[in-house]
């Protein structure tokens, strides 16, 4: 199937509009990037009551480092931090959270 531009000027402005759109989103995504160097760890022990979401929910109001975060992928980033998996938190159990 061959496709025929009828308009060649329309055609290049529509390429050059695309290209900026998916360049501003790329720096859009990349502003909130931290090098490896910036971030440290807080450590925080598991209290009666405290859930990954209740300390996500916490960390994504008062932590920098997840500004802007949608709470499920900072749930996600604590889990895998502290290999923490499906299974429950344990009273006292040492978790540790990124802070910069």
């Amino acid at each position: 199937m061959k496709l025929k531009i009828v308009d060649f000027k329309k055609f290049i402005r529509m390429i050059i509009i695309i290209t900026g759109i998916i360049i501003i989103s790329l720096f859009i995504g990349l502003t909130n990037t931290y090098s490896k160097g910036e971030i440290r760890y807080k450590e925080q022990y598991v209290s009666t009551g405290d859930t990954l979401w209740s300390i996500a929910k916490y960390e994504a109001n008062n932590n920098k480092y997840y500004a802007e975060k949608d709470i499920r992928e900072i749930v996600q980033e604590i889990r895998n931090i502290n290999n923490i998996g499906n299974k429950n938190l344990e009273i006292g159990q040492k978790i540790l959270i990124p802070t910069i």
